[in-house]
């Protein structure tokens, strides 16, 4: 579903039929979504604003691990690499884009077992419906689309595989374990060095270098800092692999779209250091998500004179300082307490957080509750608790120094550097020993907060598009809904402060040049062409014409703002029946042109004829012998046999025309109505040949001679039409009952024989269809409108004894009064 600029996405957790090629050609083929709501909608609309907007596009895509992110991401950039413009480098562009996705993405395993691997072992090695083997090939043509060297995707698997063994090193005391062996084979490295950078750390003491043990702990952490910057190196070189593979040539003109997938808000039963910084990068997220959205929501009211009443919304700006403040922040005493010289423990980090932040109205801890004299046994002593926009989470200080302080020692970059691998050497430019630095390298914290200033700086440059996605159970199971679970979602997503503001202002808007040419035709002042301002022909000449109150409705600079949906649902519906009356109205004119232009040839074809006859008996010398037949005007005239008596030796065509003159205007109605019946029956209903020889009298009541029946033609008020007694059959017992039914130019009604009441009056434009058998049988359906007053009841199945002129005098009246034809089935059975 669609909250302003937001799109809410749910995971399924199974396929669906809904992202298909002719899907992607149904949203780009339209341009206006006024209520289908839908991935490839949202990725339309920001591609449609990059191409034509100067500023650069984003999608950020939020949500919990499981709710399906990475997929959404996939149909986004697979709908812009579908809809974007063709030739042979932006098609070599789009499949790179398409593919770098499995280079990204995926697991490498060096053993069939991956329990020998503790970095693998703490999850199942597959997955229900995952061929690896298949996954892996597919890796290895993505990369070479993108256009990776044999060499590069060589050293990339190379590189990525070298992590892997360092799990299982656990003592290095002894002599080197085969998998310490095994990695130096493969990175090209004295087995002695690596086992020498592992287990201990060269410390310079007064201009003295210091070659420090490192205890069984302190190995373990070496070990995992070196894989983690192995992997965090290697990914940092694929994507910037990829963006150079897939970047524009220097001089032409440039414009990005960026994708950008974000792990969404986690609160667990202990969170630590890790939870923390994700749970910072959210807080960003949403701050950026309220200053772009929310209040450019309001400001938009601003821009374009519209006066309404702002609503107030939360500013998760406060929370932000208190996390990221240069000088009083989070971060910035975790930092301090990381190098800070002498015994550095949780205790004093706490200690200093408690002092800081004793007053501040989103921090607490059990120090801070004491002090407000506040009792709550939910927070441990070790923790402190930050009021997040998103609820409040409980933090566990104990390992936040060791994780923040998780440095690579330069023993580890320099055995790195003098590896004979080159990719790998490359990812470790510090292990150079020409540029030795005894500058201490950033902490963790440090970094991740540099890392979110330049994401965010990037953010603002760019208009924004959201999809949230939600997963609806924790199982991952298809059709389950589990209501507390996707209510928490939406409340720490901010999408109730987004519903706040969308139901406040104007849940629609659209610029007025759009606007008008979608719904040009519901005022005849504006259909078909409009020639003056579309501001004017949207808001007044357009809108006047509809039934909408003043208070639904605002008319801003460049747009026309609609408050409740229920308002476009009707405008939506009104234009769908006046396409549908424009459809009838075109089929009608052309049907009567061809009419008019088969008379016309089959005219000119008989006068042609005539008088080559006539030449060839006078230049025969005989005499003029009337032609037979000669008097049929239009290839449905055979059918009119029965109520025109043509004459053995019928006048030439002179004396047609002047026989034609004579008919009375009772005479060619009737005739007209004897062509409507062939247009509408023959060869399609067995019945239609035996009326040819039946006049169509119309009133078979006699309503001027039965006093009684007078009456009735009064309750329509309108020129009769025809007059006849029907059976009406009940639906629940098949039996029949008597009516009296007259058709007038606008209605149908349907009356008890003995007292002549009206039972049924129907409008002709409450008849939606009419349903017939092609059989020699009287049945009628008639279906009704399921607006109509005699909706409620069901349709009508009616016997008659002259359907065929019944139904033909219907069909006439329809296109009379409302220019509209008379929908007729004709079916195989009852």
């Amino acid at each position: 579903t669609y909250i302003g600029s937001v799109v809410i996405s749910v995971n399924p957790y199974r396929s669906l039929p809904i992202y298909t090629p002719e899907t992607v050609q149904e949203y780009h083929n339209c341009s206006f979504f006024a209520v289908k709501p839908h991935i490839y909608a949202i990725a339309d609309d920001a591609y449609r604003s990059l191409r034509d907007q100067d500023r650069d596009q984003c999608i950020l895509i939020t949500g919990e691990s499981g709710a399906g992110k990475t997929e959404a991401s996939k149909l986004v950039m697979s709908y812009v690499a579908a809809v974007c413009s063709e030739g042979e480098e932006v098609d070599k562009v789009k499949e790179q884009l398409l593919q770098s996705n499995p280079v990204l993405e995926e697991q490498l395993k060096l053993r069939q077992d991956c329990r020998h691997y503790s970095y693998l072992n703490r999850e199942s090695s597959g997955l229900p419906g995952m061929d690896d083997a298949a996954n892996f090939h597919a890796m290895q043509d993505a990369m070479r689309i993108i256009g990776f060297s044999p060499a590069e995707v060589g050293m990339g698997m190379g590189t990525g595989w070298a992590g892997i063994p360092l799990g299982p090193l656990l003592s290095l005391v002894t002599a080197p374990p085969a998998e310490l062996q095994e990695i130096c084979e493969l990175i090209g490295l004295d087995p002695s060095v690596l086992e020498k950078a592992l287990c201990s750390r060269t410390v310079k003491a007064r201009n003295e270098m210091v070659l420090t043990p490192l205890s069984v702990p302190q190995g373990y952490h070496s070990r995992d800092a070196l894989a983690k910057n192995i992997y965090s190196r290697l990914f940092d070189w694929l994507v910037g692999r990829i963006n150079t593979s897939i970047q524009v040539n220097p001089g032409k003109q440039r414009k990005v779209m960026g994708v950008l997938d974000i792990y969404g808000f986690e609160i667990f039963q202990d969170n630590s250091f890790e939870q923390f910084i994700i749970n910072y990068c959210n807080e960003k997220l949403q701050q950026i998500f309220i200053l772009m959205t929310l209040k450019e929501e309001q400001e938009e009211y601003v821009r374009e004179g519209i006066k309404w009443t702002p609503v107030e919304f939360f500013d998760n700006t406060i929370i932000c300082n208190l996390i990221e403040n240069s000088k009083g922040g989070i971060l910035a005493m975790l930092d301090e307490e990381c190098l800070r010289p002498g015994v550095v423990n949780e205790d004093t980090f706490l200690t200093k957080l408690n002092q800081l932040f004793a007053t501040h109205k989103h921090y607490e801890s059990r120090e801070t509750q004491n002090t407000r004299h506040i009792m709550d046994a939910s927070l441990p002593p070790q923790c402190f608790r930050i009021h997040h926009y998103a609820g409040k989470v409980t933090y566990n200080v104990t390992g936040f120094i060791e994780k923040n302080n998780d440095l690579l020692f330069r023993d580890l970059s320099q055995a790195m550097w003098a590896t004979r691998h080159t990719l790998l050497h490359s990812l470790f430019p510090e292990g150079d020993p020409q540029k030795v630095s005894l500058k201490l390298p950033p902490t963790a914290g440090f970094q991740f907060k540099t890392s979110v200033a330049t994401l965010m700086k990037n953010l603002y440059s760019k208009n924004p598009n959201y999809i949230r996605c939600i997963k609806p159970n924790e199982t991952k199971s298809a059709m389950l809904f589990t209501p507390e679970l996707v209510l928490a979602q939406v409340r720490y997503l901010g999408l109730m402060e987004n519903v706040r503001v969308r139901r406040a202002g104007y849940a629609f808007r659209q610029l007025y040049g759009s606007f008008l040419e979608r719904y040009k035709m519901l005022c005849p002042q504006t259909w078909p062409r409009w020639a003056g301002s579309e501001r004017y022909g949207a808001g007044l000449a357009l809108l006047a014409e509809l039934p909408y109150p003043p208070e639904e409705l605002a008319f801003g600079h460049t747009k026309i703002f609609i408050r409740s949906p229920r308002t476009l649902f009707d405008m939506e519906k009104r234009r769908q029946d006046r396409v549908n009356q424009l459809v009838t109205l075109i089929q009608k004119m052309f049907r009567g042109w061809r009419c008019r232009t088969q008379y016309q040839l089959m005219r000119k074809s008989q006068i042609l004829i005539s008088a080559w006859f006539r030449g060839h008996a006078v230049r025969n010398g005989g005499s003029l012998t009337p032609w037979a037949g000669v008097g049929t005007l239009h290839p449905s005239m055979p059918a009119l046999a029965g109520g025109l008596q043509w004459h053995q030796n019928f006048p030439l065509p002179g004396q047609c025309k002047k026989y034609r003159e004579q008919l009375t205007p009772q005479r060619r109605a009737l005739l007209q109505t004897k062509l409507c019946a062939s247009e509408l029956f023959k060869d399609k209903k067995t019945l239609y040949s035996k009326s040819l020889q039946q006049p169509f009298q119309g009133e078979y009541l006699g309503l001027t001679k039965n006093p009684k029946y007078q009456k009735l033609h009064a309750v329509a008020k309108d020129k009769l039409v025809m007059a006849e007694t029907v059976r009406k059959v009940n639906r629940g017992n098949g039996k029949t009952v008597p009516r009296l039914l007259l058709l007038t130019t606008e209605h149908l009604i349907l009356a008890d024989p003995k007292a002549a009441q009206p039972k049924t009056v129907l409008s002709l434009s409450n008849i939606q269809s009419v349903s017939v058998t092609r059989f020699s049988d009287g049945f009628l359906a008639l279906h009704l409108k399921e607006t109509s007053t005699g909706g409620n009841k069901g349709d009508f199945l009616l016997i008659s004894d002259h359907l065929i002129e019944l139904l033909s005098r219907l069909h006439q009246t329809l296109m009379d009064t409302m220019a509209q034809a008379l929908p007729l089935n004709i079916t195989d059975r009852y």
